[in-house]
């Protein structure tokens, strides 16, 4: 009886004992509300000093490989040997040696071996197995509240997106976004890009624009049925790779955009399409389709765009209902001129349509668009002059065959398309 009554009593000194404490964190709880402070962080937050590893000793095997591919494709810009040795600053293989990596002045006085450090955090925090709830996107917009798309900050505000307070965060959502959002930042009522002189967007590109427009916002401009009403938005994406893998889910926040219009994406190139069981790309002799719901679908057509439109499997054309986007297709590369310029690039001016595109920085995209002008002449008219995207990827990325090239996606777009003559009375 007396045992009882002990561990009757402990009980209960343990269930005060409880409740004081529990109280504590209640009123400190109350206490950081009220003045405005933020809760203690938790040791799973992501920070630059956790997330740190040195690529050759990462947990992550697959960073491990990176690693190693690096040592064994890279050279070293210093003694145009191969690279053994890590940089302590990023943690990423960049020089032969220590004694070249001291030597490297420009390497040491840039940005880059901070900007490398990013890269290495950045994807320590992808692998880190801690929970993303920013990924948890929101559904459609309330009509009463309007869309603000000046920067992402205020995109995911106004979207009533997580909030996003850290460079992580930011990096991981970015990443995925700023595809479905490039797209919808170009066509919206709304658009951060102004016309000439002010803004980018020339003369030729407003009358594009508002011809898509008309189509994307349908109680506003057309009063009467017609036959172009119940006409989904085709957007065409040629070359597709890394944006068609992207999950329905993340493209259906382009089409909340425009609530009143159904929209198809249309992925085109023969690695549009990766089959997750096999592990590899498939091609089709058929359109893959899709469908998310009765306002999106995905169509996948496994094979260049010029094979389509001389079997004219697009047609017919309207610059009302159709636009184009290529996202760091490399016009200019050596290894990836002669297969865009051939046949594939005279289709695309063929169908007078909008042609949208980006690359990793403003350079890429003036020699993409440049090397269109050089090509077709005055065959082409430019939409919008190459610009720093709103919605560009915050990631930073690094090109394996030389670590010393850092880059994010769809940092710069620009716009053209075939020119489009008017009609002269004779």
């Amino acid at each position: 009886m007396r045992i009882s009554v002990s561990c009757s009593r402990a009980a209960k000194k343990s269930v005060l004992r409880g409740a004081t404490s529990s109280q504590k964190r209640h009123i400190m709880g109350f206490v950081r509300n009220a003045l405005g402070l933020d809760p203690p962080p938790s040791p799973d937050d992501p920070t630059p000093e956790n997330r740190f590893h040195p690529w050759d000793q990462s947990p992550s095997p697959d960073l491990r490989e990176r690693a190693a591919t690096i040592r064994t494709m890279a050279k070293c810009p210093v003694t145009g040997k191969e690279i053994n040795y890590t940089c302590p600053k990023s943690g990423i293989p960049t020089h032969h040696s220590r004694e070249a990596w001291e030597k490297d002045l420009d390497y040491q006085n840039s940005q880059r071996p901070g900007i490398l450090r990013k890269v290495n955090i950045y994807e320590h925090d992808l692998r880190s197995g801690r929970a993303f709830p920013e990924f948890d996107f929101p559904a459609e917009q309330d009509f009463d509240r309007m869309v603000n798309l000046t920067n992402w900050d205020l995109y995911f505000y106004t979207r009533g997106f997580y909030s996003m307070d850290t460079e992580f965060q930011l990096a991981a959502v970015t990443k995925m976004l700023s595809y479905p959002l490039t797209i919808g930042s170009v066509l919206h009522q709304f658009s951060p890009y102004s016309l000439n002189p002010k803004g980018p967007v020339t003369l030729e590109g407003l009358k594009s624009l508002a011809a898509l427009r008309y189509t994307l916002y349908p109680e506003q401009n057309r009063k009467v049925a017609t036959a172009a009403r119940n006409s989904p938005l085709r957007v065409f994406i040629l070359g597709a790779r890394a944006e068609a893998q992207l999950p329905g889910h993340v493209w259906k926040q382009l089409q909340y955009l425009y609530p009143e219009t159904a929209i198809e994406l249309h992925f085109v190139g023969p690695e549009c399409y990766f089959d997750r069981t096999k592990r590899e790309y498939v091609t089709s002799s058929t359109p893959i389709v899709q469908r998310i719901d009765e306002s999106l679908s995905l169509v996948y057509h496994t094979d260049y765009f010029h094979v389509f439109h001389e079997a004219q499997d697009f047609f017919p054309y309207d610059p009302y209902n159709d636009v184009f986007f290529t996202f760091h297709p490399g016009f200019a590369a050596p290894e990836s001129r002669k297969q865009w310029m051939d046949k594939t690039m005279a289709a695309l001016l063929e169908t007078k349509c909008a042609i949208f595109t980006t690359g990793f920085n403003e350079n890429d995209l003036r020699s993409d668009v440049e090397a269109v002008q050089s090509a077709f002449g005055k065959e082409v008219d430019l939409l919008m002059d190459p610009v720093k995207n709103v919605f560009n990827s915050t990631k930073w990325e690094l090109n394996d065959t030389n670590p010393q090239e850092v880059y994010q996606f769809n940092m710069y777009i620009a716009g053209f398309r075939g020119k489009r003559y008017h009609a002269i009375e004779v």
